[in-house]
């Protein structure tokens, strides 16, 4: 049985699926610091990481639903989509490159300025890209 799915939620779906085996193998990470720690604990940002990638995983296959039900061309919903991928992406690999380095146990103990206008294109990108799929599933199912 072969779904007729269109091209922004397959590339959607593949994006949720990589994510989720991302988190997977955050898991074995978190399982190897726990298993070797004196506390027993993971790096917080190891934690986090890996916390991040299985919600993320999750939050992006809900947005393949918004892209498969939206009115809007499959430009602007792969475009919503990606946008919103990018920046759980991005997300992912800071708390990835924290846990790494064991550099901080809070990024934001020390912001930058790079730390602000990220947090500022992070809330803008999330909230545009799903407020446009949002948009476009209300457009197609209601209107």
């Amino acid at each position: 049985m072969h779904a007729e799915l269109g091209i922004d939620t397959a590339i959607t779906l593949l994006a949720a699926g990589l994510i989720f085996l991302l988190a997977l193998v955050l898991g074995v990470w978190k399982y190897r610091q726990m298993a070797t720690s004196e506390n027993h604990l993971a790096h917080p940002y190891v934690d986090i990481a890996h916390r991040a990638a299985l919600l993320y995983s999750f939050a992006t296959l809900l947005v393949a639903v918004f892209v498969e039900l939206s009115a809007w061309p499959t430009w602007v919903n792969l475009t919503a989509a990606m946008v919103l991928v990018l920046f759980f992406v991005v997300a992912i690999a800071a708390y990835i490159e924290h846990g790494a380095k064991r550099d901080t146990t809070n990024q934001f103990e020390h912001p930058t300025g790079a730390l602000h206008a990220g947090m500022i294109a992070l809330i803008v990108g999330e909230i545009g890209g799903f407020a446009v799929l949002l948009a476009g599933f209300i457009a197609g199912q209601f209107f």
